[in-house]
Formats: C-alpha cells, structure tokens, sequence
C-alpha cells in the first residue's frame, strides 16, 4: 500500500509540472513508467528543449540509484537536451538540479537540500529565458 501511495504522490507531482509549463505554452512529453531510461517529462517551446525527472521528496538529502542517474545522464548525453531533476517538497515549490551537481556515493548519487537551493534553478528560469 505504502508503495502505491508514493506512485499516487509522484504521479500528482509530475502533473502539477506538467500543468505549469503546458499553461506557458510548452509541449510536454510525459514519459509513462519512466525512472530508468527516460526523463519523466520532455518540454519543448520554439527552440527551447528542456527534460525533468521529478523526485517528490522530504528528507534532507536526495538520493536516486545508480543505474537510474547513469540511464539519466545517458540520455541527456545522447539527446543533447539539457536534463534537471525537478525537487519538490511539501509546502515549496520545485527546484530543478543539473544532474552534474549530484555527488556519487555506494550504488547512489545524492545532493542535499541545502546545496539543491543554492545552485538550483526556478521555474521562470525556464519559462522566460
């Protein structure tokens, strides 16, 4: 159940995002079932190409495996399409993270909350750049 209830959470979450940029006119892409080949969302605007991997998370530290920042890292390499993880916690909204600013560590690469919002993008930054 516990699982199902994270899946509802980071669906919603995805779909807040996905809502944002359709409202400023982006294309978006939603990749159902993604995590470990594909970005969840892929926007695209007159020139602009954007993907995210939403991660809806409380803790203090982000953590994603191994294999899925590797596949992530793979994929804005091949694309050449500029890759962020978009961070949402309760209560604020997203910060997006280049994936160049995770640290690796055992079987995962992390970032904590603090260095995410020191050198994180906004929404707008996207919108209006």
């Amino acid at each position: 159940m516990a699982k199902i209830k994270k899946y509802r959470k980071g669906f919603r979450v995805e779909r807040e995002l996905l809502k944002y940029f359709e409202s400023h006119d982006f294309l978006v892409i939603r990749a159902a079932g993604s995590g470990f080949n594909t970005p969840d969302l892929v926007v695209f605007k007159k020139g602009k190409q954007f993907a995210f991997e939403v991660k809806a998370h409380e803790g203090s530290y982000l953590y994603i495996k191994r294999k899925q920042f590797e596949d992530l890292e793979k994929w804005e390499e091949i694309t050449a399409i500029p890759l962020y993880i978009a961070w949402k916690k309760s209560g604020m909204d997203f910060i997006f993270i280049p994936l160049y600013l995770f640290k690796e560590g055992k079987g995962t690469f992390s970032i904590s909350f603090e260095e995410a919002i020191k050198n994180s993008l906004k929404k707008e930054d996207f919108v209006f750049s």
